[in-house]
């Protein structure tokens, strides 16, 4: 078989490929999925589908013994915000939200109008849990709202973890509460105090869950959205590491705490990090179907099974359900994963998957690059070397909505060693469906982007120079 990568010599970047065991003077081919291809079983189809991420579950875990949003007899009638980090305390659309359905819940309670809802912040990921919960405390008091500080932390606390998340004075203060804020830090601090040593809910986590179920609302920003789904991202030191040798469970993975639906993953930090190669890997070890990444400033509004995007900017949709692997392939490999864009007003129905553009979006003419009448401004082929570069994913998906050329790729390597002879690396073919729509900005807005599709193959660079 012979197959290659070409378009980046049109860009001036000269990028000798050589797919393994293949020579590298053809044009770009895809992955070809052999009779050992997995596929997981396709959900139903959406009218507008989403990109949803899905995967071979190899060495999945035990099933844990948390509480997940599935657990009650019921469905939590709470909602969710999950903030990518980096929240600014003039982010109106964010904390006021927040409070107000808190607000809305200390109402069907019994509250008097005009009451300040209560909010539980713990500030448990924290290194300076009192100073971080501080600040959190403050700005919600701001917004409108009564907010303390809940002493549970593993690191520079008035109480050890161990007894604070028994204490019965905090936990009825929690139960009481109209809503709960987790501050941002390190993740795996918030579920070694929260969770028992044998994965089950301590009485401050159990009050958690009462919260949410009963109808108040569940925050929290960075690593206080990463608890939010039934599996976390814990600590990844190297994507391509990952990528090349599989998620390790118990290292770059580990339980979270559950509040989300359990076949969604969350991670945070998303688009500016580049995240979205770390948690296609987190997905097809852990055999989940759907993913959202969350980026800076911005968080996404989990409520009556919708999804809505607030503040600055907007989240990555993944969404495997149709995606295929190859078992026979060590590295990390995936074919037609499906990955959407949703901006700041957007929303998602996580059951039937259906996107929901802004009202201003959908003022405006709906781009569709199946159609006839589709006249795109650009026609370079699209490439770039560092696929896992700052905000370089949504930069490639707003290209390919405004560019003649169905496809674009992008690679991920370590370019250092690049320069001193071959290295694994990884190519990364974004194309467009007849499924892919697009939605142009509005004043101050980014593209609405729906199902663009993606390939994930290993390949070699070999030799690295610019023209």
């Amino acid at each position: 078989m012979s197959c290659g990568v070409t378009n980046a010599y049109r860009l001036g970047i000269v990028l000798a490929l050589t797919l393994l065991g293949c020579s590298n003077d053809a044009a770009p081919a895809l992955l070809a999925i052999s009779s050992h291809t997995e596929k997981f079983p396709n959900l139903a189809d959406p009218p507008v589908q989403q990109p949803a991420l899905v995967s071979v579950a190899c060495g999945r875990p035990a099933e844990l013994s948390i509480p997940t949003a599935s657990d009650s007899s019921s469905t939590p009638r709470g909602a969710l915000l999950m903030a990518g980090g980096g929240l600014r305390n003039d982010n109106t659309e964010v904390w006021a939200r927040f409070v107000q359905l808190a607000r809305d819940y200390a109402h069907s309670q019994g509250e008097p109008a005009g009451t300040p809802p209560r909010i539980a912040v713990l500030p448990t990921a924290s290194f300076s849990p009192q100073q971080s919960g501080g600040r959190i405390a403050d700005t919600l008091q701001k917004y409108g709202a009564e907010a303390f500080v809940v002493p549970i932390a593993i690191k520079n606390a008035p109480l050890d973890a161990r007894d604070a998340v028994r204490d019965p004075s905090l936990v009825a203060q929690i139960r009481s509460a109209h809503g709960v804020f987790f501050s941002g830090g390190q993740q795996a601090r918030i579920t070694e105090a929260l969770l028992n040593s044998d994965g089950t809910p301590t009485p401050a986590l159990e009050a958690i869950w009462h919260v949410y179920r009963e109808g108040g609302i569940v925050g929290g920003t960075s690593a206080g959205t990463a608890i939010m789904s039934r599996i976390m991202c814990r600590s990844v030191d190297s994507q391509l590491d990952l990528l090349q040798r599989g998620v390790i469970h118990g290292q770059e993975t580990t339980a979270g705490l559950g509040f989300l639906d359990p076949q969604w993953f969350v991670d945070q930090h998303f688009i500016i990090r580049a995240r979205f190669a770390r948690a296609l890997a987190v997905l097809k070890h852990h055999g989940l179907r759907h993913g959202l990444g969350v980026d800076e400033n911005t968080a996404v509004l989990v409520h009556n099974g919708q999804t809505e995007i607030l503040g600055y900017r907007g989240a990555i949709f993944l969404d495997l359900s149709e995606a295929e692997f190859d078992s026979q392939v060590e590295s990390f490999n995936v074919r037609n994963a499906r990955i959407s864009y949703l901006d700041r007003g957007d929303r998602l129905d996580m059951q039937s998957l259906v996107l929901i553009p802004s009202h201003e979006k959908q003022a405006e003419k709906m781009i569709d690059p199946s159609s006839p009448s589709f006249d795109p401004d650009n026609h370079e082929p699209i490439f770039t070397p560092d696929i896992l570069g700052n905000s370089t994913l949504l930069d490639i998906m707003r290209r390919l909505m405004n560019n003649s050329q169905p496809h674009a790729t992008g690679l991920a390597f370590d370019s250092s060693a690049a320069a001193h002879g071959p290295v694994p690396a990884f190519e990364f073919r974004f194309y467009r469906g007849d499924d892919t729509r697009a939605w142009p900005p509005g004043a101050g807005e980014d593209f609405t982007i729906a199902n663009v599709h993606l390939d994930v193959r290993s390949v070699e660079v070999d030799r690295l120079s610019y023209r």
